[in-house]
């Protein structure tokens, strides 16, 4: 007889309910983050470069070869949530991601992209940072529009002086994982909640 295990983070519908965030409240679910999330897995490392949306990612084994993101349709958390709130000790900014079907790992790169990319640093943002790292964030603004140089010219001509949130990210702008550290949300948000996750990012 064959072996037909399900992995318990297989993609789908058929988990157990999707709770929303009234239900993660009431109930004061703790959720288990999908070991790639966490960067905890055995046999997949993710590789998410926020400056250029690409996901990918290697075996920690055998690290020559690069192996296709084919578990993005996997839920992020179980139990499955209809909202993830992310945060980052590199930025101010607060992420929801949000998918009324439970949130995939797809939906949190993608969601994360699209807020790094399309948003830009407000003047008063900007103007909080000391000389040095107003410096830095331009440099890493130019680096950024020449990596992207193709797209940009057609698609997202950079404004003058304007810079986006991943910029602001300088070198550090790989995805290395979330984490659960109640303490900073409290700093940060002044609650915490099973389903707010600290962005980890590396250079």
């Amino acid at each position: 007889m064959g072996d037909s295990t399900v992995s318990k983070w297989s993609a789908g519908v058929g988990y157990g309910p999707v709770l929303s965030q009234t239900d993660l409240y009431l109930l004061n679910t703790e959720l288990q983050l999908h070991p790639i999330m966490a960067g905890a897995s055995h046999g997949f490392h993710l590789m998410f470069n926020l400056v250029t949306g690409s996901t990918g990612g290697f075996n920690p084994n055998d690290r020559d070869r690069d192996v296709p993101f084919s578990a993005k349709d996997e839920p992020a958390t179980l139990p499955r949530v209809q909202d993830l709130i992310i945060i980052s000790e590199s930025s101010p900014w607060c992420t929801v991601v949000h998918n009324e079907r439970g949130v995939t790992m797809g939906d949190v790169c993608s969601t994360i992209w699209k807020e790094y990319t399309e948003n830009y640093v407000t003047d008063a943002e900007f103007n909080v940072l000391p000389p040095r790292l107003q410096e830095q964030v331009k440099r890493a603004a130019t680096h950024n529009n020449a990596s992207g140089a193709a797209w940009n010219m057609y698609y997202n001509t950079p404004a003058p002086n304007r810079y986006k949130r991943v910029d602001w990210l300088r070198d550090k702008y790989y995805f290395d994982g979330l984490s659960k550290k109640d303490n900073y949300s409290i700093q940060r948000l002044g609650f915490k909640a099973p389903n707010i996750f600290v962005l980890n990012l590396t250079s």
